[in-house]
């Protein structure tokens, strides 16, 4: 028992080290682009954002999985158009799973107590402490803005495109000091 514990420290370790970014310019650089490809794939979610009272982007959550997984990935949260507080998101699994995948997060508060509800936690878990509906995609990346009413949206996504019928439950948001 403990040489798997050591191994999975040794592979969550390992994990963490290819996601983290080196500065705090190139995770921003990594979060201009990825909501760059968000709003390229649905001019309908650059609306929503718009309405927004605050967005935290993960620009590349790194999951990988041998039978025990770990994902990581370091983001931030966006008011104003501002940078506020920069956060990663951590999270683990055990059961049967092989290889490794990169995909980018985007959770849209739409309410002002949403968005307070988060920032006053000192750590967050997606469908575990909130409710986050996962935007649902239609033929050609269209979504209704108008018939969404919930207080936390997540949009998932890779370089190639949105992706369907996700979960976001696992994985435990934190903040982190700026990067240098």
């Amino acid at each position: 028992m403990q040489l798997i514990r050591t191994t999975f420290l040794i592979f969550l370790l390992t994990l963490s080290n290819l996601a983290f970014s080196a500065t705090k310019a190139e995770l921003d650089a990594e979060i201009k682009v990825a909501l760059d490809e968000l709003y390229k794939f649905s001019p309908a979610a650059k609306e929503l954002t718009s309405k927004a009272k605050g967005m935290l982007v993960f620009p590349g959550i790194i999951k990988a999985g041998l039978v025990f997984g770990g994902a990581y990935g370091e983001g931030a949260l966006i008011i104003g158009g501002k940078k506020v507080q920069y956060y990663n998101n951590i999270g683990g699994s055990v059961g049967f799973q092989i290889g490794v995948q990169k995909r980018s997060e985007v959770y849209v508060f739409m309410t002002d107590a949403a968005l307070n509800d988060f920032r006053n936690r000192s750590g967050w878990e997606a469908g575990g402490d909130a409710s986050v509906a996962v935007a649902v995609w239609g033929v050609g990346g269209e979504i209704n803005t108008e018939s969404i009413n919930d207080p936390v949206i997540a949009f998932v996504y890779s370089d190639k495109g949105l992706m369907y019928n996700l979960t976001l439950e696992g994985g435990k948001i934190s903040k982190i000091d700026t990067p240098k």
